[in-house]
């Protein structure tokens, strides 16, 4: 049995110390829009059958926080919320390991559309053994409670979404118990997410209950486990065997959710406190180096071998300004401390290598953000020039080279490689070209005439809103409620923008060239990071249902590829733009005023990757003109004060994948409206960039039955996604688990669903881990500079 993982909450998951938001990938990905294939990678599970898993024990798995609701349906639910639901509730379907909605079996016998005329009925037949662990049948009335609640009918209960519930006309009991009938008001082409997970009519029969006692524990549930003790001053959530099950049953006897600080984990697994870990990348370093017996040192920044690199500070100075006698002295004590650092290093070493490091690709992919609310970016040549300027394979490199997996760009905003919908529709905006990307600065009236003096001096004056402790000084979140520019820039014709770009040449040879200044030197650096770590922090955001779209061109039409690559300056009769130091071209600018960027990025320590990343991108849009002021911002503030405002121009973060492309993709992609209020409804749409086009096609393609016929619509709408230039994908997210050895059925998941009641431990040595301390650091031994230093 397996459980749909709880789907329907679309997630944004990015970077921030003990933050940045996954797998099997096919078809193809690529800058040049399918010029590179895309790889597949498999889950990465230690798979045994159930005869070979050990009856008993209790597997500790590592989480950043405890759920602080345990409903999916609402707007804080997390991904351990998920976890705990797919264990403890029904699902009518789960996913597989290529993203594809599977019937789950312990519950559902078959599901099928039994008519589509005069409206669309969805019969589900379930399983006769299934109930809840109160002894009641699972039936009609749990179904019809949980569409009341989640229809969006009845305000009193707090829901995040009703997508796909509104579509809802009835639902009622069929020929037998074990029968459910659902009539839609209108077609539903993601019929299949709906009922994933089943809530019992106990928590969905009253706005009381679903709002409040589902936050804190599931007194009626039916799966292999059930909602156990909750230990939060001690960060446990144990989830134990439930004897109710009608199912295989399950291996462990019970599975405790742990909340360890991303960072702080291989400690937990040195102190024999967590068997199942996401790491980051420095420490899957160090898990992968012990599982295969190597124990090398650790890196110098942090661990054991400080004391010797301390030590080896002292005794080079004394060697520069002591005595034959100090130094000898020294000496010594510096290779008695190395020798304590490296045993402390090599015992702690032998204690890793009871795990082994699984790899595998997240579903979810990492995307450059840009915000198209107002400012530079509002106008989309500027969008398309920043999107043309990036090498999204570098950056997919700098990424996944080092850890061994294939670095492909993302080709889809709707659907990760492997899965049915994926198509790589990146042609649709156009390859790395920083030629065109100065084209279409230039078409948007951008000249490089901003002198290095006046650049300067317009970075101090910026900087000074990247002050205080959360970076917020001068950059208050803007409140005007200002509308995205009007998409038909973005749909005008390819013909269109050539003659727009040949007026503005025109133009410009008419006006007296500005002498370009000098790149303008301190633009707020982001840190580097020599072994970038990851982390997850996923922020929950609401779904709304989508207004109608209005018809508007061209079914699957393409945005315009850019304007013509420009004329050499002799040829225009201008004089050519003085470079800025190294080559980088002069900033440009308009009306006076430098054409800056600013790039929000979180400063907490698990973002350094994320940091990184940012450090290339920024390097990148400089050599087409473009001056990034890079603000840090603390991680608490990143996305609640930034994103979800509207408070950056550049951010980065991910999205997870989803079987469900139509549906999920309308709130995050959808075209922002104007509320009563005057304000931008944005739902999840952080970038405030959208078309009706866009809207319209995912609409289509959630109500087409037609399989193939709803799968072209998707990859058109992604297409359009592409041409506006909100959201550029970069590369999917690595999974890195660290797995003891001897467990079974459970490591890198990617999109597959955890059989919950296969996991355990090898039959041999296979009770819950007790753990192996490593033996304690001991201090250095105080050292002390000889005299007269």
């Amino acid at each position: 049995m397996s459980s749909y993982s709880g789907p329907r909450l679309r997630s944004a998951v990015f970077l921030v110390a003990g933050v940045l938001a996954v797998p099997a990938l096919a078809s193809c990905s690529g800058d040049g829009g399918g010029a590179h294939a895309a790889h597949v990678v498999a889950p990465d599970v230690h798979q045994a059958a159930r005869d070979r898993v050990a009856e008993g024990g209790t597997l500790h798995w590592a989480v950043d926080r405890l759920p602080s609701t345990l409903n999916t349906f609402q707007a804080d639910a997390d991904t351990t919320t998920a976890r705990v639901a797919s264990a403890t509730l029904p699902s009518m379907f789960h996913l597989d390991r290529q993203g594809r909605p599977t019937r789950s079996a312990a519950y559902l016998r078959d599901a099928k559309v039994e008519t589509t005329e005069p409206r669309q009925v969805v019969v589900y037949h379930l399983d006769p053994k299934a109930a809840w662990n109160n002894g009641r049948d699972i039936g009609a009335d749990d179904f019809a409670a949980q569409w009341q609640a989640l229809r969006g009918s009845h305000s009193k209960y707090s829901t995040a979404r009703n997508a796909g519930y509104d579509r809802i006309a009835k639902v009622e009991r069929g020929a037998n118990a074990q029968e459910v009938r659902i009539t839609f008001a209108k077609p539903y082409a993601d019929w299949r997410a709906l009922f994933s997970p089943l809530y019992p009519k106990e928590v969905m029969g009253s706005p009381e209950t679903f709002n409040d006692s589902a936050r804190t524990g599931l007194a009626v549930s039916a799966g292999p486990f059930r909602v156990g003790k909750e230990d939060r001053g001690g960060g446990d959530l144990t989830l134990e065997r439930d004897t109710r099950w009608w199912g295989d049953r399950a291996k462990l006897d019970a599975l405790v959710l742990r909340a360890v600080p991303a960072g702080k984990r291989v400690k937990a697994m040195l102190d024999g406190r967590v068997d199942l870990a996401p790491v980051e990348q420095d420490e899957a370093a160090r898990v992968a180096r012990a599982g295969k017996g190597d124990g090398g040192p650790l890196a110098p920044r942090s661990g054991p071998n400080a004391a010797g690199a301390v030590a080896a500070d002292v005794y080079s100075r004394a060697l520069a300004k002591g005595s034959p006698e100090q130094v000898n002295r020294l000496e010594r004590q510096n290779r008695a401390d190395l020798a304590e650092a490296r045993a402390v290093e090599e015992a702690q070493q032998r204690s890793l290598g009871r795990y082994r490091l699984r790899k595998s690709l997240e579903p979810a992919y990492t995307q450059l953000a840009l915000n198209g609310e107002s400012g530079p970016l509002s106008d989309e040549r500027v969008r398309r020039a920043v999107a043309r300027a990036l090498d999204r394979k570098s950056l997919a490199q700098l990424v996944l080279k080092p850890l061994g997996l294939p670095a492909d760009p993302v080709g889809s905003h709707l659907a990760l490689a492997g899965q049915d919908a994926y198509a790589d529709s990146s042609g649709a905006l156009g390859k790395q070209d920083a030629v065109e990307a100065q084209a279409l600065l230039s078409d948007a009236g951008y000249r490089p005439a901003v002198s290095g003096e006046e650049a300067k001096k317009d970075e101090a004056a910026q900087g000074k809103a990247g002050a205080g402790a959360d970076g917020k000084a001068g950059s208050a979140a803007r409140t005007d409620g200002k509308a995205p520019a009007d998409e038909a820039r973005g749909e005008k014709s390819g013909a269109d923008a050539g003659k727009a770009h040949a007026a503005a040449g025109k133009k410009a040879a008419s006006k007296k060239k500005s002498e370009a200044g000098k790149k303008a030197k301190d633009s707020a650096p982001l840190a580097p990071a020599p072994v970038p770590p990851q982390s997850v922090l996923l922020h929950q955001a609401y779904a709304m249902a989508a207004p109608p779209a209005k018809a508007a061109g061209a079914a699957g039409a393409y945005a315009p590829k850019g304007t013509p690559a420009p004329r050499s300056p002799e040829e225009k009769g201008e004089a050519a733009p003085k470079a800025g130091p190294a080559g980088v071209p002069a900033v440009l600018g308009k009306d006076g005023k430098p054409l800056t960027l600013r790039f929000v990025v979180p400063s907490g320590a698990g973002s350094a990757q994320l940091r990184e990343v940012g450090e290339k991108i920024t390097g990148m849009v400089e050599k087409i003109g473009i001056r990034t002021q890079v603000q840090k911002v603390s991680d608490a503030s990143y996305f609640k004060d930034h994103i979800a405002t509207g408070d950056y121009d550049m951010a980065l973060w991910s999205w997870p994948g989803t079987a469900f492309p139509a549906t999920d993709a309308r709130p995050v992609y959808g075209k922002p409206v104007p509320a009563a209020d005057g304000s931008l409804n944005v739902d999840q749409n952080y970038t405030r960039v959208g078309t009706d086009r866009i809207d319209q096609l995912l609409d289509q393609a959630a109500g087409t039955l037609d399989a193939k016929e709803a799968g072209q619509l998707v990859k058109k709408a992604d297409a359009r996604i592409w041409a506006a230039a909100g959201s550029i994908p970069l590369y999917q997210r690595p999974e890195l688990v660290a797995a003891r050895s001897d467990l079974r059925n459970a490591g890198a998941f990617g999109f597959a669903t955890p059989d919950w009641e296969n996991i355990g431990f090898a039959k041999k040595g296979g009770n819950g881990p007790k753990g192996t301390k490593a033996p304690v650091e001991k201090p250095a031994r105080k050292t002390e500079a000889p005299a007269g230093e």
